[in-house]
């Protein structure tokens, strides 16, 4: 198993999300949204639409995990040496490690060129909030607010869930976390129907995200960064993020970077602001766009190696466990 999550690894890291085969991740938000119509339709007007979200959440989650599994069951029968390399494809599709870092690199050549209205477009790619009056720090912190949270949920999520219990497990990580991204919304039309699949999501990220912010601060310390700042504002700051999880990488990246992150994002034309991450020691110039992506490279490399060595460590002792009550 951690042979093949280290050949999924590299092959997102040469290859990115792949384009000319079936992506799962695709096939599974294309799901979302067909469920989502007829659940809306037949089973809201009755059951209402917090048990319809419910109801979309148990079939997308359960069903990715059944189908990943009967797909590796079917390389079996048809050829044990076939599981493998269907594992470790459905373990790279999970991954977004080359794609985070090709989008938010191409933010931050526009912004070198002074090329504003593609870096806004770029960006746009990468957040939710409204880019089009963005000026050059706004689209810096977007850029760099949204490659720490991705390190949570592109990379370090899948890597926890793979090593777990290998694609079946973190195809259905993936399931939750595009549910999230797909219904997970706090608006009228989303507050119920995907409250659950949001709940869920927050729950599936809690101890990833956690074991995020220890990771990049042993990066911060492997850097040379300011790994006791980003000790210091993970603990002060994370709290105060909208999302349970989402404050702990952005808190420890501004920390480490000396930079403040947060503040007023609009989202529909609204203004809405979000805590403040970190101290505006240094400026929010694209260069930090590099430093952010450095760590988060980093972190999923270390994140690998450690990843194997409790995995190594968990087998032996479950085999001296049983060899000892054999005896």
């Amino acid at each position: 198993m951690v042979l093949q999550i280290w050949v999924a690894y590299l092959l997102d890291l040469i290859f990115g999300d792949p384009t000319i085969i079936p992506h799962p991740v695709v096939i599974i938000g294309k799901t979302i949204d067909k469920a989502e119509a007829i659940l809306r339709r037949w089973v809201s007007p009755v059951l209402g639409d917090k048990r319809a979200g419910f109801l979309l959440t148990l079939f997308i989650v359960g069903g990715t995990y059944g189908i990943t599994e009967l797909v590796l069951w079917a390389a079996r029968s048809l050829h044990p040496f076939l599981v493998a390399p269907v594992q470790v494809f459905l373990i790279f599709s999970c991954l977004s490690v080359k794609t985070l870092y090709k989008v938010a690199r191409q933010v931050f050549d526009e912004l070198v060129s002074k090329n504003m209205p593609k870096a806004r477009e770029m960006v746009g790619w990468l957040v939710g909030r409204d880019t089009q009056n963005m000026d050059e720090a706004e689209v810096t912190r977007a850029a760099v607010e949204s490659v720490a949270e991705n390190f949570v949920d592109g990379i370090l999520s899948p890597l926890f869930y793979a090593f777990l219990g290998g694609a079946p497990l973190a195809l259905a990580y993936k399931a939750i976390n595009t549910l999230d991204s797909m219904v997970g919304y706090k608006n009228e039309k989303y507050i119920n129907f995907g409250w659950v699949s949001a709940k869920l999501d927050d729950l599936a990220n809690y101890i990833p995200a956690r074991i995020s912010g220890y990771l990049l601060i042993a990066v911060a310390f492997l850097t040379r960064r300011n790994a006791k700042k980003a000790f210091y504002i993970m603990h002060r700051d994370a709290a105060s993020h909208p999302s349970p999880n989402g404050g702990i990488p952005e808190s420890v990246i501004s920390g480490a970077l000396g930079i403040r992150l947060g503040g007023f994002n609009v989202y529909g034309g609204e203004k809405y602001f979000r805590a403040y991450m970190g101290d505006p020691l240094y400026p929010l110039e694209p260069r930090k766009i590099l430093e952010a992506l450095e760590m988060i490279i980093i972190g999923s490399f270390l994140a690998l190696v450690i990843g194997s060595a409790v995995y190594f460590l968990m087998e032996q002792i479950i085999h001296t466990f049983a060899k000892g009550n054999l005896l």
